[in-house]
């Protein structure tokens, strides 16, 4: 009896799963139908993952699709990593041996270029599909660059001894025309104080204009008027460019006359390496931003859309391309400004005091130009001159 009951117990319970199958048969595929779906799918070509159509837009994707991929942020990180590590342990020599404040903390100031642009380059390139954000981070490298370049300026006076004796050196002197020199028009005329506070001024207006084109970037991309390659004259960016490279121009053409002019004074201190590397940072940096929207202008980079109908700007992928190239320049000018900005010559002499570098002791010490060396030596109580 038992058994009958079990046996007629999984007897209903198999028809009433057999009564369900045939329920849901019509919405459930068979297997074969599945396999043949399968087969299909490989026969057809897969569908499009963006609306890109011209090899234009299909080379900007995969443009976009690498600087946003780990291959490019990975190795922009790897080289800002090394950047900082060699730069700030420089930095921390110098504050190690801080031993002529006058000159280094100038020194540490514009060593502070490097892990502020390879940091805010890399941070902008990690941000690259945020459409746009890339601008309000560029806005503190814009205003640091203001900063390098007025902290450059005060250590090259710093170097000589100031503006007065600058013009002790120079005054009367006759200025070399030279078309290679800029000076091809000032044929006939002589170093004057009028000369050097143009050298002063000229320069130190980009640290004005700079800063404050950068917040006037930050104020059109809120209102949609600015983006980076487009050339409208309805948009920001034309304008904004012709500014800058007015002002950028000006301030590296008066940087060049003021070195032309006191190359002989600033010789002990290898000033060569330091302007280059300093105005290859800054002002080459520009213009290769503006190369890149050039070619922006040409086609040659441009935007794309995706599936979703999310557009992106050929002004993002330039952005893209110039942030990852400043990561990898920002490598190189950190191992650069190693030897542009030793901190071997300020190890010499008391801690806290200020004492003459190995490298200049051959110079004359009553010369009015490094007066700022002697008042140190006769400094006894540690404090800076």
């Amino acid at each position: 009896m038992a058994q009958d009951t079990i046996s007629s117990t999984i007897s209903s319970v198999l028809t009433s799963v057999a009564d369900l199958l045939t329920t849901i048969a019509p919405t459930v595929p068979t297997v074969p139908m599945a396999a043949a779906q399968i087969t299909s799918t490989k026969d057809s070509p897969l569908p499009p993952l963006t609306n890109s159509t011209t090899p234009e837009e299909k080379a900007a994707e995969s443009h976009y699709h690498f600087l946003s991929g780990p291959s490019a942020q990975g190795v922009c990180g790897a080289l800002t990593f090394l950047s900082l590590l060699i730069t700030c342990f420089q930095i921390y020599k110098h504050l190690r041996f801080y031993n002529n404040p006058n000159e280094q903390r100038w020194i540490v100031r514009i060593l502070f270029m490097i892990p502020i642009y390879a940091l805010d380059s890399w941070i902008s390139l990690l941000f690259i599909d945020k459409e746009g954000y890339y601008v309000y981070f560029n806005t503190v490298r814009d205003c640091y660059e203001a900063f390098v370049i007025y902290s450059f300026l005060c250590l090259c006076h710093e170097y000589i001894g100031g503006e007065s004796n600058i013009m002790a050196e120079i005054r009367g002197k006759p200025i070399k025309s030279s078309w290679a020199a800029g000076t091809c028009c000032l044929k006939g005329k002589s170093y004057t104080i009028g000369f050097l506070r143009f050298c002063k001024q000229a320069t130190l207006q980009f640290c004005v204009v700079k800063p404050v084109m950068a917040i006037v970037t930050v104020i059109l991309q809120a209102f949609k008027k600015y983006s980076d390659g487009n050339w409208s004259p309805t948009m920001g960016y034309l304008y904004i460019t012709l500014i800058y490279n007015f002002s950028i121009s000006l301030a590296l053409y008066a940087l060049f006359m003021f070195y032309t002019a006191t190359h002989d004074l600033l010789r002990p201190y290898k000033p060569l390496l330091k302007f280059v590397i300093v105005k290859s940072v800054i002002f080459l940096s520009f213009w290769q931003g503006v190369i890149l929207a050039i070619l922006e202008k040409a086609g040659v980079i441009s935007g794309f859309t995706g599936m979703d109908n999310n557009k992106v700007g050929p002004g993002t992928v330039s952005a893209g391309y110039q942030n990852f190239l400043i990561c990898i320049e920002m490598f190189f000018a950190s191992i650069a400004l190693r030897f542009a900005f030793p901190y071997d010559i300020y190890t010499q002499g008391p801690s806290g005091g200020t004492s003459v570098p190995p490298n200049r002791t051959e110079l004359n010490p009553t010369e009015p130009t490094h007066r700022h060396f002697i008042l140190g030596m006769q400094s006894n109580n540690g404090s800076a001159v």
